[in-house]
Order: structure tokens, then sequence, then C-alpha cells
């Protein structure tokens, strides 16, 4: 099957640097030597059917001729050994653990501005900092309750933290769904391994949002707060509602009295104690943020700020997840949790800092520069791969508003077979796992693969043509 694979020199997460299956992919190696091409591609077909059929799909925008796609998803399975797993597990809780702290912290008595940690007006002037939350306490210190952490490992073999998703992550219901669809579609491949299974993931989040709930409830009401049907996560949305056993709402379901929050059902008003909004900020509360938003629901802040009913993720943690302020992750470890960061961050030139903009600006040529209020991979500018026409209008871009962009060296991702026509090729890939936080983060094993399907590219994200994996922890 991989006798004419060549990896080009990329790390693989199936042989490493080798010609031969890293220890823990020796026997998934041997089992797809099993499989024809054809029967491969036969297989890989019938799965693509299956997720039309259940309507596992995305929201594209931008293009008007297909608006929900399919996200393509390849049959071959990428391997992370159980060591090498319990690592990113704890080191990502790690993250996680010190990006709460310092949303407590700015929400707060403000001590890592006022001891120049990091830079006052990086916080204060974010956008995404809300001084709504201002002296708000939350349940257990923790304002990140879901992040997606995305991971990229570079030619040496080593994991890096690419940046921090702590607002509205999304993916997860296709590292279950890519799962389940393995388990029916390659049950030869996936029999009797130790892969570690990843179908509780709604269980762990709904006992997650009901630690969080109001005092002296003990039998929370939590409902799934979705933008509606033309949200690019909408399928999310129906998965996670329907996995915890939840409503799936919009804001016309809700209304807030008495600073309390009801859902409408057919036998009246019923309270709801705990929220997991799938809306940003600025949509949920027209009282509060965008007067003219027809998704939130008119008093939820009031409610929120009563602690009658507990949001998830909390309001304003959209500052931790900065593309700016992720530079400083690191430092945020070691000030407030007294430690070594366990995963280090790629490196990162701030550009409304002089020395960054100069530092990017003469190197534009070789770096990878992005807008730190996009996501989704638009904006990026990979300055190896963009025209002299393309560079130039960056350049003019980041000199008309420095602050909105960092820049990061070209992080030459590590590879993974795919299938790819009639042939297996290494394609791109990055990870990101999911961390569930209440009273204490527990990180659901494995996280979605996203693998660039085009020849060369190194841009994954499933609004830019990417495809996901099943991602397996062994052992």
């Amino acid at each position: 099957m991989l006798s004419g694979y060549d990896t080009g020199g990329y790390w693989c997460e199936l042989q490493g640097h080798s010609h031969h299956a890293l220890p823990a992919c020796i026997e998934l190696e041997r089992r797809l030597d099993g499989f024809s091409i054809a029967e491969l591609k036969k297989r890989s077909n019938a799965a693509t059917r299956e997720f039309m059929t259940l309507g596992v799909t995305f929201t594209v925008y931008s293009n008007r001729d297909q608006i929900d796609r399919i996200l393509p998803f390849d049959v071959i399975p990428r391997v992370i050994p159980g060591v090498e797993w319990e690592r990113l597990e704890a080191g990502v809780i790690q993250r996680v653990a010190a990006m709460n702290a310092f949303l407590g912290d700015i929400y707060g008595k403000q001590r890592a501005l006022k001891d120049g940690i990091i830079p006052a007006e990086l916080v204060l002037g974010n956008a995404n900092y809300r001084k709504e939350m201002q002296d708000l306490p939350v349940p257990h210190g923790t304002y990140i309750h879901v992040c997606g952490t995305d991971i990229v490992r570079g030619k040496d073999g080593k994991f890096r933290v690419l940046e921090d998703n702590g607002r509205t992550p999304s993916g997860v219901s296709y590292v279950v769904e890519n799962r389940h669809l393995m388990q029916r579609a390659f049950p030869d491949l996936v029999h009797d391994l130790p892969i570690r299974p990843v179908s509780n993931y709604g269980q762990k989040l709904a006992e997650a949002l009901s630690q969080i709930a109001p005092a002296g409830v003990d039998d929370p009401q939590i409902v799934l707060l979705s933008p509606g049907a033309y949200n690019s996560a909408y399928f999310e949305h129906i998965f996670l509602a329907r996995e915890m056993g939840v409503p799936l709402v919009e804001g016309r379901d809700l209304t807030v009295e008495k600073d309390r929050v009801f859902m409408k059902t057919v036998g009246g008003l019923a309270p709801v104690h705990v929220i997991y909004r799938r809306l940003n900020d600025d949509f949920l509360d027209p009282e509060v943020f965008r007067p003219d938003s027809m998704l939130g629901v008119a008093g939820l802040m009031r409610a929120y700020r009563k602690g009658n009913v507990a949001l998830a993720n909390a309001v304003g943690t959209g500052v931790a997840d900065d593309k700016a302020v992720y530079a400083y992750i690191p430092r945020l470890i070691r000030y407030y949790l007294s430690e070594e960061p366990i995963i280090d961050n790629v490196e990162t030139h701030i550009c409304r800092e002089p020395e960054g903009l100069k530092f990017t600006l003469d190197r534009m040529e070789s770096l990878v520069v992005k807008p730190v209020g996009e996501s989704g991979g638009y904006g990026v500018v990979i300055g190896p791969r963009v025209s002299k026409r393309e560079l130039a209008e960056a350049r003019e871009l980041l000199t008309a508003n420095p602050a909105n962009y960092i820049s990061q060296p070209m992080i030459e991702l590590s590879v993974s077979p795919t299938l790819c026509g009639r042939a297996i090729e290494p394609r791109h890939v990055d990870l990101r796992p999911f961390t569930v936080t209440g009273k204490s983060s527990w990180v659901l094993p494995g996280g979605l693969t996203r693998v660039a399907l085009r020849k060369g590219s190194l841009i994954v994200n499933s609004s830019q043509g990417g495809g996901s994996k099943d991602t397996w922890i062994l052992g």
C-alpha cells in the first residue's frame, strides 16, 4: 500500500523521518497493506455518501452556488501514541488554566497589567475585552469551558501551539462522527486496537455545564443557544444538543423576566439555568451589545450579572484567544502557575510593537502574516507561497494597521498518508484537541486532525478546502 509513498522530507505522522512505520503505527500499516487502492476508494465514496445522508455538513458563506458542504473525510487515520498524547493533554490543560487565570485577573484586580507581564493597552484596548465583565465572578473561576487548541508538528517532530480558540470553537462533532464512520466503514481496520474512545464528549460537556449552574440548582436546565440554520456550524449545534440531551434554542425561544431566563414551551415558560451559547458576544444581548441583534436575548446580561444563569463560554473570553495575546501565553503560564510551558508556542512577532513590525516588514517573503481578528484562515498571507503583487498588497495593509497583525515563521507542517485520487500521498495536517472545563479540565482523547487536501498547501481550514481524518490515540 505504501511502497511508493514519499514523505517529501517532512515529518510523517505514520513514518517519522524513516521509510518504515513508527512503532505505534506498525499494526495500522500492516492492516492497510491488506487493502487495495480500489477498495479504499470504494469505502471512501461510501463514507462520503453517508455523511451527505446524515447531513454532516458545514456552511461556506462566500460560495453562493454551494452553501452546504460535506467536510471531506480521508479514510487513513492519524495515530498518536498514548505517551505522546499524555504530554499534549497536560499541555493544553495547563494552557487553559493559565487563560482562565488571566481572564479572572483582567476582569478583577489586573495584577498582570500592573506588573507589566502583558501590555495593558493590548488587553484593555482589545476589541474582545468586555468591560461588562469587570468584577463579575464566575463559578470555579472558569471562563473558558470549551477550548480548541490548534497544534502543529514541525519538521523536527516537535509539537507547538499555533493558536487558541476560546470563544466558540467548532469541529468536535467531526471528531465523533469520523470515529463512528470509521467503525462502520472499516471494522476490519479498527477491530481490537486499543483506540481511546471519543463517544462520551456530550456526556462530559453536560457534566461540566451542570457544575457551573447557579447556586442551589441541583438539576439545572441546560440549553444550547444557536444563531440558527444559516450559521456555518449549525450541524454541530444540532449534534451537541442531541449528544447532551438538551434543547437546541435560538434567541427567539428564550425570554428574560425579573432577571431570570425562561424557555418558551408548549406548557408555558420553563426556567433555564445554563446556556451553552454558540454565538458571539456582540449578538448575545441587544440591551448591552449590538442593539440591532436579532439573534440574542434582551436582558440576558442582567440575568447573568445577578447569577441567575450561567454562560459557557463566559462573556469576554475572546481577549484570551486573540492572536496577539497568544504570544504572551507562555509568560502568563509562568506568572500565574509558576510552571514552565509544557508545549511551546510557535515563534510570534507582534506587529503593534515597533521591533515586531520592523522584523516582519524586513522578512515578509519568509514569514506567515496573520490578521489578529480573523479566523478560518481568512487574511493569512504565506510569504514564501504568494506572488510579489500579493505580497505588496499585504505589506500595504500591514503598514496601514500594524496592530491588526502578527507574523510567524512558516512551519513545515507534518504530513500524513492521505488517499488522493488513486494514490496514497502525503498531505499536511494539524491537530485541534478540545478541552472541557467545569470544576476541572478534561480533554477529548484525539481531537480534530485537519488535512490540507491540495498538494503542497499548508491551509487546513475547512473553509479553505481542507478535510479531516480520524485521530487515534493508541495505548
